[in-house]
């Protein structure tokens, strides 16, 4: 068995030609940890045909680089792992040989359990919904702009009430999404779609009351500066060129947003935030009436991970 990161978007030319390599030297079953839709096409492309792909749904523990190259610290991990596989039967011995390993056998918690479907994890709280509300906060109360480096508020630990207010009104937007999804696939249990409050009682076992609560006395995340950059005047600057925007818009946001279009389901605080981001990095992924430009996200391989980016028109066909 192989078991292969989920790439970066400026990373997939790369991994194409890794699999072209792969696909000769490889025992017959191949685990890959994979955007579904990279997967789906890396499985037509090169003709697989006993691809294992999963995802995991959160991180299943925080660590950082103490002295880059030499050695990191953990802060610790998740009570609770969430993973999608597909096929779905192939769960329990992926789980037997590689994921307890990530973390359970190691840590001494943080099983993993099923979800029903990679779309159940698209559609959880995760980065995509916390790092943009969050820089959306600290752009409204600060204007993203300070004049020392210790003014800099901490990412987490200095969570406020704005902030708070925005991944709220955030999440909402996903759960207007993910009742969408209950609807359309009546079937499914989606037991693991869950919202920002639900997963984060889940996964850290707590009983966090509140948004902001639950990051100012998080135990894992209080350290974690904001991601800034240093200006030529000596202010600090939010750094818009981060994984924040790079990743959590076209990677995140505008997925999500992509699934409701589908649906027939608005959500306004979705593309409040690609409006902000889009003017902030002179990009385009909306038109002025806030639907996906599809001329502008499809321009060019990897700009976006919107499903049509991979030839993938329907909901239906990111579900497994």
């Amino acid at each position: 068995s192989f078991v292969s990161p989920s790439p970066l978007p400026c990373c997939e030319g790369q991994y194409a030609n890794l699999f072209e390599y792969l696909m000769h030297v490889l025992p017959p079953s191949l685990f890959l940890h994979e955007y579904i839709s990279s997967s789906q096409q890396i499985e037509k492309e090169h003709k697989f045909t006993n691809i294992v792909a999963f995802s995991i749904g959160l991180i299943p523990w925080i660590c950082r680089a103490e002295v880059y190259g030499e050695y990191g610290i953990n802060y610790g991990g998740k009570k609770v792992n969430i993973c999608a596989v597909t096929p779905p039967d192939r769960f329990d011995r992926l789980n037997e040989i590689f994921l307890k390993n990530v973390a359970e056998s190691r840590l001494g918690y943080g099983k993993f359990v099923q979800a029903c479907s990679f779309i159940s994890l698209t559609l959880s709280v995760d980065n995509q919904i916390i790092h943009p509300s969050r820089m959306y906060g600290l752009w409204k109360r600060y204007g993203g702009k300070w004049k020392t480096y210790e003014e800099v508020p901490f990412f987490y630990r200095d969570f406020d009430d704005l902030s708070a207010d925005f991944l709220k009104r955030l999440d909402a937007d996903y759960s207007t999404v993910r009742n969408a999804i209950r609807k359309h696939f009546p079937d499914r249990p989606f037991k693991y779609m869950l919202n920002y409050l639900d997963q984060d009682r889940l996964v850290y076992q707590t009983e966090s009351v509140d948004i902001k609560t639950s990051f100012v006395e998080s135990e894992t995340l209080g350290k974690i500066k904001t991601p800034v950059r240093h200006l030529e005047d000596g202010t600090y600057h939010i750094d818009e060129f981060c994984r924040f925007f790079t990743d959590d818009i076209p990677y995140g946001l505008l997925i999500t947003k992509w699934i409701a279009e589908q649906l027939g389901e608005k959500v306004p605080f979705i593309d409040e935030i690609i409006n902000w981001c889009q003017d902030l990095r002179n990009e385009r992924f909306l038109t002025d009436d806030n639907k996906i430009d599809m001329a502008a996200c499809l321009a060019k391989d990897h700009t976006t991970g919107i499903p049509p980016s991979y030839g993938i028109t329907s909901v239906e066909a990111i579900l497994d």
